[in-house]
């Protein structure tokens, strides 16, 4: 009887899927703290007539990994490193790079339609140093050419969005969820066909949630001392952020070898 109501809920909103932009959040999160989180980056994304806000992750001293939806069809971008507040451009070790388009790499089996292949990279201008502000998260390891599915393990997802579903703006602090991984097979009682193995879930209950505007951030796992990138923030219910529907992120394992390609050329 469960399957059959979530199966006819699920009928009712798939439709209603969209692609994270300007307008999303993480919900009910926490502040970050400096140098909580030194490997976020958000992008003021210009398109040319317009212009729209999503995160990414600082892999390596000048690439940065991002959500293919962020940077297809974008003329240009600001990334801020370092940062708390975006809207403080004293803030210390608060950073800002100017990126042409022609240091975009969006994935080429990118498809807005099915939101497949999710994954762009961006390079910056130069070299970063780090230090406790900026550094970047490590990917993933696997043993033996296998990797975890990380199901079940508590997982961080930050980012710049809308604090509720009631705000009208992306909020100027940098906010966090800690949830966790949801199983693929539960996952796919939700979002059904939409759903890849090249994409992970996570769980939204409490209403803590990615949405629009965390487009292209990081989803990360932390063992040890190490942050591990996980997962690029993808897409989720366009009906709201704060009703547990999961979010869909971009599996970065499945994704390794060709962010090994186009970074080490």
């Amino acid at each position: 009887m469960q399957l059959t109501v979530l199966a006819i809920f699920v009928a009712l909103f798939v439709a209603q899927v969209e692609l994270l932009s300007l307008s999303g959040r993480i919900t009910n999160g926490e502040f970050a703290v400096a140098g909580q989180f030194p490997y976020q980056v958000g992008f003021n994304v210009s398109f040319g007539n317009s212009s729209t806000w999503c995160g990414g992750t600082l892999i390596s001293h000048r690439w940065i990994l991002t959500a293919a939806h962020c940077m297809d069809g974008a003329v240009s971008a600001t990334a801020y490193l370092g940062a708390l507040n975006i809207t403080n451009d004293l803030e210390p070790g608060q950073l800002r790079y100017q990126v042409h388009k022609s240091h975009m790499i969006v994935h080429a089996n990118w498809t807005a339609s099915t939101v497949a292949n999710d994954i762009a990279l961006v390079q910056l201008p130069l070299a970063v140093e780090f230090g406790d502000r900026v550094r970047a998260a490590e990917l993933p390891r696997g043993l033996n050419g296998s990797y975890s599915s990380y199901e079940q393990m508590t997982a961080y997802a930050s980012g710049w969005g809308r604090d509720s579903d009631s705000s009208s703006s992306t909020s100027p602090t940098l906010r966090y969820v800690a949830m966790p991984v949801m199983p693929q097979a539960r996952c796919k009682l939700y979002w059904g066909g939409s759903l890849s193995e090249k994409m992970l879930c996570m769980s939204t209950s409490s209403g803590k949630s990615t949405c629009q505007g965390d487009s292209g951030g990081p989803l990360i796992y932390k063992e040890d001392d190490k942050s591990y990138l996980i997962g690029i923030t993808s897409f989720g219910l366009a009906t709201g952020c704060e009703i547990g529907f999961p979010s869909i992120f971009t599996r970065v394992t499945s994704y390794l070898d060709w962010i090994w390609q186009h970074t080490n050329n």
